[in-house]
């Protein structure tokens, strides 16, 4: 799937303040070994480098733009394009952290506790996923998929949600972990300019659609969507638009 690191970064304070409150709950006085998982353009792991300066750093992610913008950034980390679902370490992390990323792979049930063993003594997993999926954006956006010309293209789309609801988090995390801390918050987003939560989900829900369409098509899509959008989400009186966006943090260290 193809990613544009400018049109991500045009929300950089929105979606690094997650990264920020996860990082927040990590119970490490001292980390030597830190993995950045879905690092993107780096937005979220040069936090982790200034809380632990001396650390090394090694953010992956499957998207070589990506990788290319976070390199650039110049933070002291090592860049490894690989694929999360296939991410197999040579040594043991004392911090596995992932900002955004894991909702797009599959098999949640092997891979977290996986990661877990990935990590050494009292290593910690610190995870945070969207769970807007219930919200207009999303089932907006599976809506126009299923109704018109690119139907077949489209056919699945987001038909499941693909993180499931925090207590399975626990009750799979549980027997894995000594400790297992996992909460929700919804988050208000303050928005401006037209149309400012299509422009959120161009660079994230809408890439599989604009990767399964030709040009076209897309522009006729993404029109339909526009339009539907608009209704979920009006101006308010000041000219700002609001976007709640509910996300899933899990901390889990091992025993």
């Amino acid at each position: 799937m193809s990613w544009n690191p400018e049109r991500y970064l045009a929300f950089a304070d929105q979606r690094t303040r997650p990264a920020v409150d996860l990082l927040a709950r990590v119970p490490l006085a001292a980390a030597a070994r830190i993995a950045d998982l879905g690092c993107g353009p780096g937005n979220a792991t040069r936090p982790l480098v200034e809380r632990w300066p001396g650390a090394e750093v090694t953010g992956v992610d499957s998207s070589s733009d990506m990788l290319a913008k976070a390199a650039a950034s110049g933070l002291p980390a090592t860049w490894v394009e690989a694929d999360l679902a296939a991410w197999a370490p040579d040594a043991p992390f004392d911090l596995i952290y992932s900002n955004a990323a894991l909702h797009w792979l599959d098999g949640h049930a092997t891979l977290l506790p996986r990661l877990l063993r990935r990590l050494g003594p009292e290593g910690v997993l610190a995870v945070q996923m969207p769970r807007n999926f219930e919200a207009p954006s999303h089932t907006l956006l599976c809506d126009t998929a299923r109704n018109g010309p690119w139907a077949g293209r489209l056919a699945g789309f987001l038909e499941s949600p693909p993180v499931a609801a925090p207590e399975w988090y626990y009750d799979l995390l549980a027997p894995h972990a000594g400790t297992v801390d996992i909460w929700e918050t919804v988050y208000l987003h303050v928005l401006g300019g037209d149309d400012p939560v299509l422009r959120w989900t161009r660079s994230t829900a809408l890439r599989p659609v604009m990767d399964a369409l030709d040009e076209e098509q897309f522009a006729a899509f993404e029109a339909a969507y526009a339009a539907r959008l608009r209704e979920a989400y009006p101006r308010r009186s000041d000219g700002r638009t609001l976007f709640p966006f509910r996300r899933l943090f899990i901390i889990a260290q091992r025993r």
